[in-house]
Formats: structure tokens, C-alpha cells, sequence
């Protein structure tokens, strides 16, 4: 891979060299981490890369988002808290991949699943993953309304978790432009209304990033709420014009 990889936006690697670009830029960017966090980074991404092997969004595997969300925060976010970023990679894991992390026969995967991360990385790791776990929701109800108040009540409890959930979300509101028919609007409706709680979650004292580094991700939160009321606006105009 080219050297200026490390000057490139994520996006940008992952059109222009897929997974094997975003792995080499992780690749690159963790050599400044010593023992025994370099290898448990590298640990990590190898467990990530394992669990969702077989999983993809849209038109890419699932690993480009775990290493674009994690290399977000640590080159963009200037985080070198090693467990935070092991957390990043692993975020989807407990959700998507209860049984492959602990095995059968547990009568809370989930549970059981965040006790292997712990085992594996230490508790710290566990409760961010934790934090950033959505629980099963009651379908009878708003699944939507019920994901916002679950991410806005975990994150007032966990700091730290804030930073991944927030580059979670930009990842996810980018990728949107990958997105059409009806599911852009239902992502749309499903992610504007969290933009100024994530905002003020962000913006918080005890968010432990730089304040110059809130200023940035609140900028980047403005013009995704902007995306998002366009797509919305564009589909009531759309529904006018027939």
C-alpha cells in the first residue's frame, strides 16, 4: 500500500483500496502503541475480523466499518486509550455474535458473551462494549423511540462509550449515501431525532476528548442532521408532488 495512506479520509480508502487499505492504515497507525496494547489492538481486530467474516452492509463487509469507526477515533479523535479502540473494534460483536463468542447453551448469550470480552480484555472493555449494546426491543412498540432512549440513557452513565457511539453514528450517517427507497427515509426519521442528544452528550465535561475535537464532531453532527432533513424533506416534497 501507498505511504501517504495516512493522509487519506477513511472513506476515501475504502473506495479506493477496500478492507485491505482501512487494515493497512490500522496497521500503521498502531506500531505507536507499545506491549501488551499493540497486540491486544491487533487481537482484536483479528476476533472482529472473524465474527463478521461473513457479514456485510450494503455493498461492503461489516470489518470496513468496525476499522473506519475505530481508526476515527484514534487518528481523528486523538484517543490512544487502548481499551476504548479495542472496544470500537469489537461494538457490534456481543449484538451481532452472542453464541460465536461464548458458545450454545447460555441462557443470556448476550451475558455470556461480554464475560469472554472481559476475559479476554479486561472489564473495562466489557462495559464499553456493553454500553453500546442495543438490548432486544419490545416490537410492540416504537423500536425506533426505544433504541434513542436506550443509547441517551447508557451514554449519561458511560463517558467514554459517548466517543464510539458518536463515531458509530457519523459512520452510519455517511454510509446513508449509499442507501435508497424507502429504508433511507426509515434511517433517516431513525437517526435525526438523536443528532442534538448526541450533541449535548458530546459537548458534556466529562466526555474525555479535547475541546477542539467536540467542536469538530459537533460540526460533523450539524451537517448530518442537514442530510438527514433533506432526505425527509425530499420525501414529503416527493409525496406533494403526486
Amino acid at each position: 500500500m501507498p505511504s501517504y495512506l495516512q493522509t487519506l479520509p477513511l472513506h476515501t480508502i475504502t473506495e479506493v483500496y477496500g478492507e485491505a487499505g482501512l487494515r493497512d492504515r490500522f496497521s500503521r497507525e498502531i506500531l505507536r502503541f507499545r506491549e501488551p496494547d499493540w497486540r491486544r489492538l491487533s487481537t482484536a481486530l483479528a476476533l472482529a475480523g472473524d465474527l463478521h467474516r461473513q457479514d456485510r452492509r450494503v455493498r461492503e463487509p461489516v470489518v470496513n466499518h468496525l476499522l473506519r469507526v475505530t481508526l476515527r477515533v484514534m487518528c481523528h479523535y486523538e484517543v490512544d486509550d487502548a481499551d476504548l479502540l479495542v472496544a470500537a473494534l469489537m461494538h457490534d460483536s456481543v449484538e451481532d455474535h452472542p453464541t460465536d463468542l461464548a458458545g450454545d447453551g447460555h441462557a443470556d448469550p448476550a451475558e455470556a458473551a461480554l464475560g469472554v470480552l472481559s476475559a479476554e480484555f479486561g472489564p473495562r472493555v466489557a462495559e464499553l462494549v456493553r454500553a453500546v449494546t442495543n438490548p432486544v426491543y419490545d416490537r410492540g412498540r416504537d423500536v425506533h423511540a426505544q433504541y434513542r432512549a436506550h443509547v441517551v440513557e447508557s451514554l449519561e452513565r458511560h463517558p467514554a462509550a459517548r466517543i464510539i457511539k458518536v463515531s458509530d453514528f457519523t459512520d452510519n450517517g455517511v454510509g446513508l449515501i449509499h442507501t435508497t427507497g424507502p429504508k433511507l427515509r426509515k434511517l433517516a426519521r431513525k437517526y435525526r431525532p438523536l443528532v442534538p442528544e448526541l450533541k449535548d452528550l458530546v459537548n458534556r465535561p466529562d466526555t474525555p476528548l479535547k475541546e477542539r475535537i467536540k467542536q469538530h464532531i459537533t460540526g460533523q453532527l450539524d451537517r448530518a442532521d442537514e442530510r438527514f432533513t433533506a432526505i425527509l424533506q425530499g420525501h414529503t416534497l416527493a409525496g406533494q408532488a403526486t
